[in-house]
């Protein structure tokens, strides 16, 4: 199975936003794991930006764009350290793709990051993807991971994406604020309804942490791509993913 794994910035680090070595080491061990059983895996990683706010010492996220920036490229140079070294361990071979919206609107680059990730995949390589903090401005950023790591699963014909995210999957409330919220298991078909549990209509305007996801839903299902939503916090919900037990949130129909 041709498998994209987003992993969340919140799922990577502590509420310190220093590197959560126990819960990284843990994932690297399982998607070797994953790789070895004979799957091909892409993994989106966030935590470019948390990671250079950290390395640089700085005392919170910084707000202006050329802080931010200057704090991905300090920040991916060591994500790309820890996971080479992590995945190597196992005997894995990392690479490194940073993309922008140029990448995914223009047809000719579109097409050569296409090639690219497919040929790493035949070459046994793990491909590692980003947003390219460092030059994205508002006319060519993608904007999150969750819509990255659709847009990779829909070009690369993946079988499966998994949101790997500080949350359970998709409730019928806010579980926040509705102690009677109940997890949707399974979601065959993005209708109106469901739209509307994210506070959103069809066209997906609107604000909110599940917003971006089901943006990522629309885009894997109007491409045959089936996509979960599970909570990061454990990472053994990748086997049982794979194991076609229901964890999280399933939209559409998976192929095990």
């Amino acid at each position: 199975m041709r498998v994209v794994i987003k992993i969340g910035t919140s799922t990577l680090a502590h509420p310190t936003g220093h590197l959560n070595i126990r819960r990284t080491e843990q994932l690297c061990k399982i998607i070797s794991d994953i790789k070895n059983a004979g799957h091909q895996v892409i993994l989106v990683s966030s935590g470019a930006i948390g990671m250079g706010v950290g390395k640089l010492g700085l005392l919170k996220r910084p707000d202006d764009i050329p802080t931010k920036q200057a704090a991905a490229a300090v920040g991916q140079c060591e994500l790309m350290y820890v996971y080479d070294k992590l995945f190597g361990d196992y005997h894995h071979t990392v690479a490194q793709l940073l993309i922008t919206g140029d990448d995914v609107k223009n047809e000719r680059r579109h097409q050569n990051f296409s090639n690219t990730l497919n040929r790493l995949l035949e070459l046994g390589a793990l491909p590692i993807l980003n947003e390219n903090d460092t030059v994205a401005t508002d006319e060519i950023v993608i904007g999150d991971n969750d819509t990255l790591a659709a847009i990779v699963a829909q070009s690369v014909k993946a079988d499966l994406l998994i949101l790997l995210s500080d949350i359970d999957g998709l409730y019928t409330a806010d579980p926040h604020k509705d102690p009677e919220a109940k997890l949707l298991s399974h979601v065959p078909a993005l209708t109106e309804e469901i739209f509307a549990l994210a506070g959103v209509s069809a066209s997906l305007q609107g604000t909110g942490g599940m917003v971006t996801k089901l943006q990522a839903a629309k885009i894997c299902l109007d491409s045959g791509c089936a996509m979960v939503i599970a909570n990061g916090n454990t990472p053994e919900n990748l086997y049982d993913i794979l194991d076609g037990k229901p964890i999280g949130t399933l939209f559409g129909e998976v192929t095990l």
